[in-house]
């Protein structure tokens, strides 16, 4: 399928830096159009999103997507210029090839083929752009899903093409991710002279036992869909940058990543417990990233299992390891969620790459679910 690797060039040249599109849902709401798709653009700040929707009737199958990019990192480390795409020994090269300009594209071409046969689906099919997934992912989304919401209109499948395999495409699926939420630790001490420890209080002296016993606490030991959750501190400064003064604040950033065994209640009570014992000065404040989600064994599970195995001959297998992605936002309103996109070895990295053949194995495993889910039978 030509078009596929066509359309996914032209999206690369267009440097889509989050949070900017750089018209990037513009072409790709161009070939929506000609398909009958309403669009309706919904700028949040510096954020462009976009609902596009064919149909009325239920069920609704969306194609989520961002358009936005990771920085590309020193020019000069790519073997060619990452926003002027490349074919070299069947990999298409530049930024966003493989998160997810790929994926969009297959989606389009998938579409295209999809109502070529079948003008007359048994439901309908939206695309959810935005470019605000690799930044803080607060105008883009969860944005689109609140207005969604408030005007009771409800996504009961949804497929984000985030990069999921490992080894070759369609070996892995994500049917659900791990929560993130991130603790800001302020540690109050008195600054002092080194020389003259008594009139001094090391914050780091003092809250050190509390983050040992933080890192060695057993959250839980996870279930038979995630693994057990993990606390990592990931941010510790302090200092005046004199090797003679005791300093007077520390500030400590750390994340969990939890499983559904946790909730944040839970979570907060159980760091808040652990520092209390210290009995030093602290303020904290929390960033919830989002919760866990799950979609459990059903119909968008199978189908995408099926399709992958018709295409690629893979046995996919399912998992809910790697970061969050905007699924985390789209899976509470009671949709089954599903990310299935290219192998990911090379994204955010220098020359990052897809292959040109799993853009059109891709398309056609799209094109494959519309068709298990939404033609009449």
């Amino acid at each position: 399928m030509p078009s596929t690797l066509n359309l996914a060039i032209e999206l690369i040249r267009r440097p889509s830096i989050t949070p900017e599109d750089a018209g990037c849902q513009a072409l790709l709401c161009e070939r929506l159009v000609a398909l009958g798709f309403g669009i309706e653009p919904l700028p949040f700040g510096e954020v462009t999103n976009c609902w596009a929707r064919r149909g009325d009737a239920r069920p609704l199958f969306c194609f989520a997507g961002h358009t936005d990019v990771v920085p590309t990192g020193p020019l000069e480390h790519w073997t060619s210029d990452p926003f002027d795409p490349v074919i070299r020994d069947g990999r298409l090269y530049g930024r966003g090839a493989s998160d997810m300009k790929g994926s969009l594209a297959a989606m389009i071409t998938a579409t295209e083929g999809f109502l070529a046969a079948h003008p007359d689906p048994a439901g309908s099919i939206a695309f959810l752009m935005t470019s605000d997934e690799e930044g803080p992912a607060r105008d883009g989304t969860v944005k689109v899903i609140e207005w969604l919401e408030s005007r009771g209109e409800k996504i009961d499948y949804c497929l984000v093409g985030e990069p999921s395999s490992d080894r070759q495409l369609g070996d892995l699926i994500k049917n659900g991710r791990r929560g993130s939420i991130t603790g800001q630790l302020t540690v109050h001490g008195k600054q002092g002279h080194v020389a003259y420890p008594q009139r001094a209080k090391n914050p780091l002296h003092a809250c050190a036992p509390a983050l040992a016993a933080l890192i060695a606490e057993v959250w839980d030991p996870g279930n038979a869909f995630f693994p057990p959750t993990s606390f990592q501190i990931v941010n510790l400064n302090m200092g005046t940058g004199a090797d003679n003064v005791i300093p007077g604040q520390l500030e400590a950033q750390f994340n969990l990543r939890f499983s559904t065994e946790l909730d944040t209640d839970d979570i907060r009570r159980r760091v808040e417990t652990i520092l209390g014992r210290r009995g030093f000065d602290y303020d904290l404040d929390w960033h919830l990233s989002g919760n866990p989600f799950l979609t459990p064994q059903g119909a968008l599970v199978d189908v995408a299992r099926a399709a992958i195995a018709e295409i690629t001959g893979t046995e996919p297998q399912l998992s809910t390891a790697g970061g969050t992605s905007d699924g985390r936002f789209i899976a509470p309103t009671g949709a089954q969620v599903l990310e299935l996109g290219p192998v990911n070895a090379t994204i955010h990295q220098i020359d990052e790459c897809v292959g040109v053949q799993e853009l059109v194995q891709l398309s056609h495993i799209y094109g494959r679910i519309l068709e298990k889910l939404l033609v009449r039978r």
